[in-house]
């Protein structure tokens, strides 16, 4: 029989057994959404490349805020010398505020370069201007020229480091993220002790001008070196980059933010600079100030990964708060009774642990208040709130000064009690908030676990319920993992 007696071409006709395949692809389509949407909430890998990145902030902190701590030195230099002729110790204590306010100053500039430009064009242009800073440091004859080098032009290019550098380590990781972020700002203090004892060491046997020029030459090859290998992870996350959201300034949780750090840079920035003079003003020689800068210094850099190891196991918030209100007592109890070598090596030391805790834990601490999206916008704005005391810090020191007895008597009050103005007052009230947040968060996630799980873990806070928190009272006193 012909094959033309049986048609080939025409189609079959549906049947039952095409309904449970609908049935499946519905089903299919349904996992196929929820895979999407878990994929649309990034999970940072908590390590791999990370460490590497963790590194290269390390050695960038390291030449930059590293080689900034060892001003005390420089200060102690201008005041024992005639170097600039007419120039005041009031002068001088403005250039090394204006180094650090300055690198605040430029934050909305760098965040906003980064976000248009990325990362890495970021951190080359800070290394232009922090090389150009110590370069030109080392020609200048007077103290205008000092105000423009050493202040103005190196806080461009430190600014420009550290606001294109800061935000890299905690979108990297996330049970990890407080120790991550502890190691990499340990840099500065590993660098402080370095450059205390190497400033001082080339000042007195090559000078200052040679002092700045190997200083220029050694920022400008790491942080070259760091640029290059840094990788952000800004698009993975969905980063704003906002250089300003004013919105910001409308939740309460963030002012608090805001208040711990203007009174804990109060209080930081006076004994990291004051420190190498008060120890030649109880009769020490110039090169034991620069070995109590030094090991300021090397406290911080072992201190650092330890508060970010205890911040990730007791709490972020806990740990901040608790140590700066600690930072505060040492200089109460211990510095002003520091009148020879060894208890000052001691205080050096045991302060130098715990007086940075703003700079290990602010990154990971601004992304419990406000989420990692909103994080380079918060950095962002807390940079600027902070140029205030980090330029008038020093100066309000050296004006508390006294010309008799223990001149430092009222400086060592005031860095002690703004301390402690920081955490015991800014960050109890932030703790007793994140509490708040957190009870919202439990009851809400009853009504609609999925939504809310995966609203957290974007790092936003859900919409909070008033009948779902405890009242403040009970918040103040409660033990919370916070």
């Amino acid at each position: 029989m012909s094959s033309s007696t049986h048609p080939v071409s025409e189609p079959l006709p549906a049947t039952e057994e095409t309904k449970p395949e609908s049935n499946l692809d519905r089903t299919t389509a349904g996992q196929d959404a929820d895979v999407a949407q878990k994929q649309a909430v990034d999970t940072p890998p908590n390590g791999g490349y990370g460490w590497i990145c963790v590194l290269c902030c390390f050695w960038i902190n390291a030449h930059t805020w590293g080689i900034n701590s060892s001003y005390g030195i420089f200060l102690q230099y201008y005041l024992d010398n005639d170097q600039y002729p007419g120039a005041s110790a009031l002068q001088f204590a403005f250039v090394g505020g204006l180094s650090i306010s300055t690198s605040l100053l430029v934050s909305p500039a760098a965040t906003a370069t980064t976000r248009i430009y990325g990362t890495r064009v970021t951190l080359l242009i800070g290394v232009f201007f922090e090389t150009l800073a110590l370069i030109g440091a080392s020609f200048a004859h007077e103290t205008w020229q000092l105000f423009l080098s050493q202040g103005v032009c190196f806080g461009w290019g430190m600014g420009y480091l550290f606001v294109g550098s800061v935000g890299v380590v905690p979108q990297w990781f996330t049970t990890k993220r407080s120790f991550a972020n502890g190691i990499a700002t340990a840099g500065s203090g590993i660098g402080g002790l370095m450059y205390n004892l190497a400033t001082n060491a080339m000042i007195q046997s090559l000078g200052i001008a040679w002092a700045f020029r190997i200083l220029g030459i050694l920022a400008f090859t790491v942080n070259v070196i760091c640029a290059l290998l840094i990788k952000d992870r800004n698009k993975a996350i969905g980063s704003s980059q906002l250089a300003f959201d004013y919105t910001l300034f409308a939740r309460p949780e963030y002012l608090l933010l805001l208040g711990w750090g203007f009174f804990s840079m109060l209080g930081y920035i006076v004994l990291l600079f004051s420190l190498p003079s008060y120890a030649t003003s109880i009769g020490l020689s110039p090169r034991q100030g620069s070995i109590v800068g030094a090991l300021l210094n090397l406290g911080q850099g072992i201190g650092r990964p330890c508060v970010g190891i205890f911040s990730d196991s007791a709490g972020r918030i806990n740990i901040a708060g608790f140590l700066t209100v600690i930072a505060g007592l040492f200089c109460l109890v211990i510095w002003i009774f520091a009148k020879n070598f060894g208890v000052l090596v001691f205080f050096a030391l045991i302060v130098g642990s715990v007086s940075g805790t703003f700079w290990t834990t602010i990154a990971p601490v601004g992304a419990e208040v406000v989420g990692l999206k909103e994080l380079p916008s918060a950095l962002s704005i807390l940079w600027l709130v902070l140029v205030l005391p980090a330029t008038f810090a020093e100066a309000i020191a050296l004006q508390l000064r006294q010309k008799t007895g223990n001149i430092y008597l009222h400086a060592q009050i005031f860095t002690g009690l703004m301390y402690i103005v920081a955490g015991g007052v800014c960050m109890w009230l932030l703790r007793a908030w994140k509490i708040g947040q957190m009870e919202s968060v439990a009851a809400e996630e009853e009504k609609f676990p999925a939504q809310i799980g995966a609203v957290v873990a974007d790092g936003h806070h859900p919409t909070r319920s008033k009948g779902s928190k405890s009242n403040v009272i009970k918040r103040l006193c409660a033990w919370k993992r916070v």
